[in-house]
């Protein structure tokens, strides 16, 4: 059994079909609806306040997504599980580091100040506990570094994977000791970035990355089975 679906705001700017696929993929990807559990379709349009056209679209778009598979004359299945959680993780880590090593040789003066301010907010944010404050700065860190880098290409590439990431973020920054951690090597990050050093900033941002998601996989999925 899962936790029902919460119901939509029918005030949202973006298309409600794209809302319930963002609404149901989140709810695969953080585990309320657990991996192997069967969905119904009327259950989930009714619990998100929908019709079950925009679902049944939604579960067509996640079925291409690999996070759920049709079973003829059962339903909708959850298939998303820890091995394709950390595909997940390696890809973008793969597109992370890549787009931080064209940032190192492009980043500004500008860009390397507008860094250091996000990376004592997270320094503040990480000793009070905010966690919601520490979301929003880790993402204006990442997407400060981006757009440094210049590589349009890399992040419409990366773009498909920050669902996964937002999920495991929200997850991992409730841990302080995860917040220590991640604030230390998103100051690596930017150290290596400072320094203009293309092979350092592709290393940590690859090692932040891919370590940080190991962690959220082990944990998360971990506890799913208690």
């Amino acid at each position: 059994m899962h936790r029902p679906l919460p119901a939509l705001d029918p005030n949202m700017l973006k298309g409600l079909r794209d809302h319930v696929h963002e609404q149901l993929r989140q709810a695969i990807i953080s585990g309320q609806l657990p991996t192997g559990s069967l969905l119904n379709e009327r259950q989930a349009a009714a619990q998100l306040g929908v019709s079950t056209t925009p679902v049944k679209e939604a579960l067509r778009r996640l079925e291409l997504e690999g996070l759920v598979r049709t079973e003829p004359r059962r339903g909708i299945r959850i298939t998303f599980d820890a091995a394709q959680a950390e595909e997940m993780a390696l890809a973008r880590a793969a597109l992370e580091s890549m787009i931080a090593r064209q940032a190192a040789t492009r980043i500004s003066d500008g860009e390397i100040a507008e860094l250091h301010m996000v990376g004592e907010a997270m320094r503040q944010a990480t000793a009070a506990g905010a966690v919601r404050r520490l979301i929003t700065l880790n993402e204006t860190f990442h997407e400060t570094i981006h757009a440094a880098s210049g590589c349009r290409y890399l992040q419409r590439l990366l773009a498909g994977q920050l669902v996964y990431d937002k999920a495991a973020r929200r997850f991992l920054l409730g841990d302080q000791e995860e917040r220590e951690r991640a604030l230390g090597e998103h100051l690596s990050i930017l150290a290596a970035l400072e320094a203009r050093d293309p092979d350092a900033a592709e290393r940590a941002m690859r090692d932040h990355i891919v370590r940080s998601g190991r962690q959220h996989v082990q944990t998360a999925f971990a506890r799913r089975k208690e």
